[in-house]
């Protein structure tokens, strides 16, 4: 069974990464360390919330996937993501619908590794 919500998990990183890229939230550049260095929630302080989920969610859940370890189980990230996107109108339901998948299939592989 966590084989098959990491699998789906890796489905929806690329799912959001390709989202992302379609909204033009993806950029070319990496953050300075300084910015990647945070330990506010979600680097808001430092960092978009486009930036956060490009270079701290997605390459730290890839990594998770493919060490076969368990994955955050309960994660919210749907609420962020309203707030964070919402000058985007319409246009962000394909992104937000991503990011409602994610949290609730983190939250299922959670219930099923307990």
């Amino acid at each position: 069974m966590m084989k098959q919500h990491l699998e789906n998990t890796k489905e929806l990183l690329a799912a959001l990464t390709t989202e992302l890229k379609s909204l033009k939230l993806w950029q070319m550049q990496q953050p300075s360390a300084a910015e990647l260095a945070s330990s506010a929630p979600f680097c808001c302080d430092t960092l978009a919330f486009e930036q956060w989920l490009q270079f701290i969610f997605i390459p730290r859940i890839t990594q998770l996937i493919n060490q076969q370890q368990a994955l955050p189980a309960k994660i919210a990230l749907r609420t962020m993501s309203e707030e964070s996107f919402k000058h985007l109108s319409a246009k962000a339901k394909p992104l937000l619908d991503i990011i409602q998948n994610i949290d609730q299939t983190l939250t299922a592989q959670g219930d099923y590794s307990e």
